[in-house]
């Protein structure tokens, strides 16, 4: 097929394909706008309504994720100062025992 043909059996087929269309289209073109016009308005609710929840759940973690850390921090706080002191105690302790230790040495000699 020539490229002419080609073009021409091309725009039979645009031709026909588009008055089908308008013979067994169910409403009329501007009833059809205005519908798109209110499905797309629809749409675009949706999806600001989408975004302010996501924005609303976002900003929920955020605030729960700084308070976990905030939890966490504490209590890695409580618990490195448990140890020091735990750590101090242990050391008056064995501070203690060398000192009575070197007592009894001196008490020997």
């Amino acid at each position: 097929m020539s490229a002419k043909n080609y073009w021409l059996a091309f725009g039979v087929g645009v031709c026909a394909g588009a008055a089908i269309a308008l013979l067994y289209a169910p409403q009329s073109g501007e009833r059809t706008r205005k519908k798109l016009r209110k499905n797309i308005g629809e749409a675009g609710d949706y999806l600001q309504d989408a975004g302010d929840y996501l924005k609303e759940q976002a900003e929920r973690f955020t605030d729960e994720a700084q308070e976990a850390v905030r939890r966490a921090r504490s209590q890695a706080v409580h618990l490195v100062d448990k140890a020091g002191d735990q750590a101090s105690d242990i050391a008056d302790t064995v501070s203690g025992a060398v000192n009575k230790a070197a007592k009894s040495a001196r008490a020997l000699v």
